[in-house]
């Protein structure tokens, strides 16, 4: 598709559900106040564990959202996206009718799915016999349903599918669904990511690949993006979603604008399961991608949102990557990592750090790093640490990276 021919797409909406707040509202100050999240696992007994702490979600009643009986009939995860969804349709204004419902589409992407559901009912089916298991197993436990139920309880008949790219899930969402508006399959999209796999089998496995922070004293400080001293990340679970829309369509209803989703660079390592390749080459590609693709130079960059997962591989490896893909402008770029405050949201992670870019693009405010107490000294950039920081953002990143090698950055730009 040539430039000439492609329609220019904003954000008008955003929806989250988080460890830090079950509203974009109060996620983004509680971000900005530098909130902690995490603490001691309340889902299940987690004391046999090696890793005994989450970002959970707390205060979470799909019922504000959804009929008693059809909650029940959802798994977790599933609760968190059509949640976000609506609060995002209501924050856009955006009426989804007979008129326009085949011309909003629905992405949400999910690394693991209903993996709750799936755990009880194999319970079930070991203590009670498969004649026991619910006729309801497979459509609340497969991961597409996120995006399914979206749409039944929007009323959004245009383009539907899901992401599993593990942690890369949300910003592929966010990306694909940009590429559909931009190309005209689509007036609008609900776009993000959703997970809730904080499960005895999703810790125990995370744990047994040794990911997980297991700073079980001290849960407040155990999320450490590029500190020394950073033993692994700690697991969270929400969603987070945009709406996206066409801009002339976007400016005949007098939608407000938050700003304007412009690149979308998408790469795979191509080398390990679970470890980046050194020095960071296909991140980097990614980033350089992104930024072809926006039409936009390094020095153009105020603000990058990382995928900064307190692990030994995803910091320093990331940090190369984006000196290798901005050269010494890198060192000027403000790089946050919002995972420090809600935990690693896995296929979540990319829609609640979209909706973090999106608005530090709006308000030009920088969320902080907290828990940096010792540099790593192989990270050395400015990751804004501790404290928030108002800051002029002209264009953002976000970053996500996810098993399997897939990388994922996303360009947003102050809508004008």
């Amino acid at each position: 598709m040539t430039d000439y021919n492609r329609k220019r797409v904003v954000v008008t909406g955003v929806g989250a559900i988080t460890p830090i707040g079950n509203t974009a509202s109060e996620y983004w100050e509680g971000l900005l106040s530098g909130r902690n999240g995490i603490d001691y696992i309340t889902h299940f007994d987690a004391s046999s564990h090696d890793c005994r702490i989450a970002g959970e979600v707390k205060n979470f009643d799909p019922h504000e959202y959804l009929e008693r009986k059809e909650a029940k009939r959802m798994d977790r995860f599933s609760q968190f996206a059509v949640a976000a969804a609506k609060q995002a349709l209501v924050d856009s204004q955006l009426v989804i009718n007979e008129l326009n419902a085949e011309q909003v589409g629905v992405i949400i992407g999910s690394g693991v799915g209903g993996l709750k559901v799936m755990e009880d009912q194999q319970t079930i089916y070991l203590n009670r016999g498969p004649d026991r298991c619910s006729p309801f197993m497979i459509p609340m436990m497969i991961a597409n349903m996120a995006a399914g139920l979206t749409a039944i309880h929007t009323g959004a008949k245009g383009p539907n599918n899901c992401t599993v790219t593990a942690c890369a899930a949300g910003s592929n969402a966010i990306g694909d669904a940009f590429r559909l508006v931009q190309s005209g399959y689509a007036q609008a999209m609900i776009c993000g990511g959703a997970e809730a796999a904080i499960t005895p089998l999703g810790v125990a496995g995370f744990a047994a690949a040794r990911a997980l922070s297991t700073r079980n004293d001290d849960p407040a400080h155990a999320c450490r993006p590029f500190d020394r001293d950073r033993d692994g990340f700690v697991m969270g679970e929400g969603a987070g979603v945009l709406i996206l829309e066409e801009l002339q369509h976007a400016i005949s209803r007098g939608a407000r604008i938050y700003a304007e989703i412009v690149g979308y660079g998408m790469t795979c390592d191509a080398y390990h399961m679970t470890s980046p390749v050194p020095g960071g080459e296909g991140a980097s590609r990614a980033i350089q991608l992104a930024l072809k693709d926006a039409n936009i130079t390094p020095e153009q960059v105020s603000y990058i949102n990382a995928h900064g997962t307190s692990t030994s591989a995803n910091d320093t490896t990331e940090t190369a990557a984006i000196k290798r893909a901005l050269g010494d402008h890198a060192y000027k770029i403000a790089v946050s990592s919002t995972k420090s405050m809600t935990g690693h949201l896995l296929g979540g992670s990319g829609g609640i750090e979209a909706v973090a870019t999106v608005l530090a693009t709006a308000h030009d405010q920088i969320p902080p790093t907290i828990n940096i107490e010792n540099l790593d000294p192989d990270c050395d950039l400015d990751y804004v640490p501790d404290s928030s920081r108002a800051h002029k953002v002209q264009v953002a990143l976000s970053n996500s990276f996810g098993f399997g090698g897939h990388n994922v950055t996303l360009a947003f730009k102050k809508y004008v």
